[in-house]
């Protein structure tokens, strides 16, 4: 079984409470385990460049917001600013953003900045694509806490989209994935005989295709929410807050 397979099915086999930000709510409580620097790790490389957006709109300098982004999650690594968390329930989003907040609060000194992150396990991430991106974020309409909010909610479904990417990949089906994802997005840029012709199938097959593909998306999309909610009936109301976010 191929790794992607085996990750799919462990977790759907493991059920709501394997989700990583269950896993490391438990870790908050005292009750750690050899899962819980994994599901953090996995949580700040999703979510790290609507931290630093966040950051950057808060006024800091490209070069602090970089410092700042690698020290907080330096600290959430150690598990510093879990230390906080006294309830079960609550959303890994809501908690990243009080938490920053409560952290750039205390971090008035920049005359440490070159300290920060010395000898700390650091979160893979390229400082300079940040930067790239930031500068094409809108320049006055969003608060810092909107853009946050807005970035998220991309960052979650960049990731939906990269996994089903992988999954058709991984059957050999690149060519299939790509003609029809812009699907997903509401509607193709061929019709479905065109589609079909090109990639030597049935119109039929072409439209079940297409909805096999929104069934997955949305699975996927259902579980990567999962992971970042202590409660599954909070998946829906994040569902709704993601999109009015977008």
């Amino acid at each position: 079984m191929s790794s992607t397979s085996a990750n799919r099915d462990a977790c759907d086999s493991a059920g709501f409470v394997a989700t990583r930000w269950t896993v490391v709510l438990a870790a908050a409580k005292g009750r750690d385990s050899p899962e819980v620097a994994d599901a953090m790790a996995e949580l700040c490389r999703t979510y790290w460049y609507p931290l630093y957006a966040f950051i950057r709109r808060r006024g800091y300098e490209s070069h602090e917001a970089e410092d700042l982004t690698q020290e907080f999650f330096a600290r959430l690594l150690e598990r510093h600013v879990l230390v906080g968390i006294d309830r079960e329930k609550g959303k890994f989003r809501a908690f990243l953003l009080a938490a920053a907040k409560h952290f750039l609060a205390n971090e008035r000194d920049r005359a440490q900045a070159q300290k920060r992150g010395g000898g700390r396990a650091m979160i893979a991430w390229d400082c300079l694509n940040a930067e790239a991106r930031y500068r094409l974020e809108p320049a006055h309409d969003l608060t810092p806490e909107r853009l946050f909010e807005r970035r998220w909610a991309l960052a979650l479904l960049d990731r939906v989209l990269a996994r089903l990417q992988a999954e058709f990949d991984e059957g050999g089906k690149t060519r299939l994935f790509e003609a029809l994802k812009g699907a997903l997005a509401g509607g193709l840029e061929s019709t479905y005989a065109a589609i079909a012709e090109r990639l030597g199938m049935s119109e039929v097959a072409v439209k079940v295709a297409v909805h096999r593909l929104r069934r997955r998306y949305r699975h996927l999309l259902r579980e990567e929410i999962a992971h970042t909610v202590a409660d599954p009936t909070e998946i829906d109301e994040e569902i709704r807050h993601l999109l009015d976010c977008l």
